[in-house]
């Protein structure tokens, strides 16, 4: 969202082919690099994305902790 917040006001479009690689970079890092595996989002992308939101709007309705606590029972 900052760098969409950037290119609004600096008035640069040039900015938004800076989204992806600020939005994902570090978790795609942390896949190729800490966890040794490759991201669903690159053959799932419209389902990443959509899960991406789908987190922001649980984390913003208070949801998030009870969602984790969830996935991780089931880990186990």
């Amino acid at each position: 969202m900052a760098v969409i917040g950037a290119a609004i006001y600096l008035g640069n479009p040039w900015l938004l082919l800076a989204t992806p690689v600020v939005g994902y970079g570090f978790a795609w890092y942390s896949h190729f690099f800490i966890e040794k595996n490759k991201p669903a989002s690159f053959k799932y992308p419209l389902w990443s994305f959509m899960a991406d939101w789908k987190m922001w709007a649980m984390i913003l309705t208070g949801r998030m902790g009870a969602e984790v606590e969830k996935a991780m029972a089931t880990a186990k």
